[in-house]
């Protein structure tokens, strides 16, 4: 017999001798799961987007409200309001128009709740109707500005005018931004943009034009009624 040949027995012994590797589990059988089951995937509570616009918005509501702090010091150091020589300022037709703000807010929630029920038609229909709001709002208060600055009420008239347009004009200028920004929203939904499953634009929009809104509603009683 030749050195080096194995039978064919001993090829079975050697085999007998060699350990079974385990199967190969498919992803989950490890824990009794199926075969394929993968764990559910965990929406955030708030997504990124939400969370940097309330970011945002936070900044917003500190800047706001230095402007404010600066303001009432001034107003509240003051024996008389308004300083002798300087025009009052108009609160009928700022209530009126406080009233317009408000009513745009309803609009927007109106809005935002039938893109969410699938209505298309509510959805243009909400947003065109805060966006008209929102720029009759602009052109009352530039109309009120018009007709201080002839009453002698400028930036240039002491603290009281620079305060009070600074402070005010800042307002405006949110709420200008807002409005063209409704107006794009406004847009896009008019071409099927959005949907029920796809709407946080809305929603980022919305919470801004509620921001500009509740900010009036702090401004306007601290500046106009005090």
């Amino acid at each position: 017999m030749v050195q080096g040949i194995v039978t064919a027995p001993a090829l079975e012994e050697v085999a007998l001798q060699v350990p079974e590797m385990p199967p190969i589990l498919p992803p989950g059988s490890d824990n009794g799961d199926p075969p394929g089951w993968q764990p559910p995937r965990r929406e955030p509570v708030v997504s990124n987007a939400v969370l940097g616009m309330l970011m945002f918005l936070a900044f917003e509501t500190m800047f706001f409200a230095g402007l404010l702090g600066a303001f009432l010091v001034f107003r509240l150091s003051s024996t008389s309001w308004p300083p002798p020589g300087e025009p009052y300022l108009p609160i009928g037709v700022t209530w009126f128009n406080t009233g317009i703000l408000v009513a745009s807010a309803y609009s927007m929630r109106r809005a935002h709740r039938a893109i969410r029920d699938g209505s298309q038609a509510g959805l243009v229909h909400g947003l065109g109707l805060t966006a008209l709001l929102g720029t009759t709002f602009l052109a009352v208060q530039g109309s009120e500005w018009i007709r201080l600055a002839h009453h002698g009420l400028t930036l240039q008239s002491g603290t009281y005018g620079a305060t009070f347009y600074t402070l005010i004009g800042c307002h405006g200028v949110h709420v200008l931004a807002a409005v063209l920004w409704l107006a794009t929203v406004w847009v896009l939904a008019a071409r099927g943009w959005f949907s029920r499953e796809w709407h946080g634009g809305i929603q980022l929009c919305k919470m801004y034009w509620m921001f500009v809104v509740g900010l009036w509603l702090v401004l306007f009683p601290s500046v106009y009624l005090m």
